[in-house]
């Protein structure tokens, strides 16, 4: 049973090692162990210490989840606790999103985690989807946020330049998936690469000069007219948990006056929504 557990700790840290590209004598020098017993472990012919375990996967830049996943693999204690956002140990994040989002108003901002599941969204981020006929099999939890933005049945009418974007996106969260191995990532790539979209206007193989760069996400407005948005993607900077490691959020800001404007007058309230939604046929 060792050496099995062994080879799988190898396996996995040869993986990871490869994945960012680092040889094993770079990785022996700056985790400051012998390359000769990095290698052993990779093989699974010795099994690696717990405090150069951490070394080595922290030099590597590995998730936190990963790291707790190699540590248990190898026979250690996980390094790093894992809570559910409602466990008051972690009031202080909520507070933080709930700043963070409400500070943001009138634009929109969303907090999602790894997966781009939906933890929380402000306002201005409900107004501008909740006049949307989205299927309900999308809204059901978790509410994954980049299948309801993409989705030809969620938000995806909404958007005018949706090709490009679904391009860029798809690029982005292939990104990702080379930095953190994550499989519930994989599969969310699988399903949107698979959704029927617009060709993109803009090649990517073009470069990012004059007029093929990307420029803002263009969506239909609830009142008619197209507003235009760009966006700044935030994380937590000193996470102290798996938890807080993965969250992130996106926010939205207007990218020209006119989308400044009625951002400014865009409604809020539940009932004047509800009627809005009325008024476009777009609720019963």
């Amino acid at each position: 049973m060792a050496t099995v557990t062994s080879q799988a700790v190898g396996a996995l840290l040869r993986d990871w090692r490869e994945r960012r590209r680092v040889t094993q004598l770079e990785l022996a020098l700056e985790a400051e162990v012998s390359a000769r017993h990095l290698s052993f472990v990779e093989t699974g012919r010795s099994k690696p210490g717990r405090e150069m375990l951490l070394r080595v996967l922290e030099r590597l830049e590995v998730p936190f989840r990963e790291q707790n996943r190699l540590l248990l693999a190898a026979g250690y204690a996980p390094a790093f606790p894992e809570r559910s956002l409602d466990d008051p140990e972690l009031q202080p994040v909520r507070d933080a999103l709930d700043v963070i989002l409400r500070g943001h108003e009138p634009y929109p901002a969303v907090a999602v985690d790894r997966a781009w599941n939906l933890v929380a969204a402000n306002s201005p981020m409900y107004a501008l989807t909740a006049v949307v006929d989205v299927d309900p099999a999308l809204l059901e939890p978790p509410i994954n946020v980049m299948r309801v933005g993409l989705h030809p049945r969620g938000l995806a009418p909404l958007m005018v330049n949706l090709g490009d974007w679904h391009a860029h996106w798809l690029e982005r969260l292939e990104r990702q998936l080379a930095v953190t191995g994550d499989e519930e990532l994989a599969a969310l790539i699988e399903d949107i690469a698979g959704y029927p979209v617009p060709e993109p206007e803009r090649d990517p193989a073009s470069g990012v000069s004059g007029s093929d760069i990307l420029g803002p996400v263009r969506v239909h407005g609830p009142g008619g007219g197209d507003l235009s948005f760009f966006g700044m993607f935030a994380t937590f900077d000193t996470p102290f948990e798996v938890t807080t490691s993965e969250l992130a959020i996106e926010l939205l800001f207007p990218a020209d006056p006119v989308t400044a404007e009625l951002l400014k007058n865009l409604p809020t309230d539940p009932d004047e929504l509800l009627a809005l939604a009325r008024e476009l046929g777009r609720a019963p």
